[in-house]
């Protein structure tokens, strides 16, 4: 059975470039937004991320991330997530 996770992800500036923060598991698609947009605005975060992935959590089978919104600064490469 597929089940659609929705995320907030904060980034921050490493000494190699942008690195993801501590991600927020959010109930809704407008809840992610949300709080990605909050974080965003935290000290020492350069942006954020609302995203969400549909997958079998009992196969670990999970589709590519999909971007809802972005704020600030976040990586083009999104493949890690």
């Amino acid at each position: 059975m597929d089940v659609t996770y929705y995320v907030a992800l904060p980034f921050v500036m490493a000494d190699d470039g942008l690195a993801a923060g501590e991600a927020v598991e959010c109930l809704s698609a407008n809840a992610a937004v949300m709080r990605a947009e909050a974080l965003s605005r935290k000290p020492g975060v350069v942006g954020a991320l609302a995203f969400s992935r549909t997958g079998d959590p009992s196969s670990g089978d999970f589709g590519d991330a999909k971007v809802i919104r972005k704020f600030g600064e976040v990586p083009d490469d999104l493949s890690a997530l």
